[in-house]
């Protein structure tokens, strides 16, 4: 038994370190929900912000676009051109991929100052791709209803998670320091 927990130490570090830092995270993420209710930014501050900035970018491309409270449930609803679109949930906000992220990031070290920089700027990078995400994905909602399924569902999820994949590839391939010692 001994043997085979050397064998495998730095997998099992991996494995232990990721779930701690996930489930951290996780739980502040919980608190900071079960705090936020009933504030002024509905339905918590950084899915009003998500759901405000999509609305600002959707002016920029020529949109009339307006974001409302929805009134029977915690979203933001989506509206382009006098049309409700869709709706902004807390799903959407893009902490929850960020921190499934961070902690992969953190489980498969590398030096601190890197560490600290690739999950700042991996982080806004998740956060600017979802939000862009969100814009486009309104406007095909918009002109391609009939696609919303497959937009919603496949593509646009696709883009989000793959980008996140590439991101870990990236840190794993270049600057984790644990991959470089196994």
């Amino acid at each position: 038994m001994r043997a085979l927990f050397s064998k495998y130490k730095s997998v099992i570090k991996f494995i232990l370190t990721f779930l701690l830092v996930y489930i951290a995270l996780s739980s502040i993420y919980a608190l900071y929900l079960k705090f936020s209710t009933g504030t002024h930014f509905y339905p918590d501050y950084v899915t009003n912000l998500v759901a405000r900035q999509a609305e600002l970018l959707l002016d920029t491309f020529g949109y009339n676009s307006q974001v409302v409270p929805h009134p029977n449930e915690p979203s933001m609803k989506l509206i382009l051109n006098g049309k409700y679109i869709a709706r902004v949930i807390e799903g959407c906000n893009a902490v929850s991929v960020i921190n499934l992220f961070i902690a992969f990031i953190i489980a498969f070290t590398g030096r601190p100052k890197q560490t600290f920089i690739y999950v700042l700027s991996g982080s806004v990078l998740i956060y600017t791709v979802n939000l862009l995400r969100i814009v486009i994905l309104s406007m095909g909602m918009y002109h391609y209803p009939w696609r919303k399924d497959i937009l919603h569902t496949v593509i646009f999820p696709g883009i989000i998670y793959g980008m996140v994949f590439l991101l870990w590839m990236l840190w794993v391939n270049r600057f984790a320091t644990i991959y470089k010692k196994t």
